[in-house]
């Protein structure tokens, strides 16, 4: 269980695993564009249902990486040269 103190106090992630979640946090609302987009093209109500709550998901994780990313410090590389 994580509390609130550990919560507040951030975490350090590599650049390249900032980059990897970026890329995913922008897959995701573009794909959340496109699936709202094709909701003038279904007929079926159920079909409707299901698409509308697919594009509330995908909304909600690309926040969620975001707030994850906004607690998340870079880690500094390692020195070259051990002092």
């Amino acid at each position: 269980m994580t509390t609130d103190c550990a919560a507040q106090e951030g975490f350090e992630i590599s650049p390249r695993f900032r980059q990897t979640v970026e890329e995913r946090i922008s897959r995701l609302e573009r794909d959340a564009a496109y699936d709202e987009a094709q909701l003038d093209r279904l007929n079926d109500i159920d079909h409707v249902r299901r698409q509308m709550r697919l594009v509330a998901v995908e909304r909600a994780e690309a926040l969620r990486m975001r707030i994850f990313l906004d607690r998340a410090r870079p880690r500094l590389p390692r020195p070259l040269i051990q002092l």
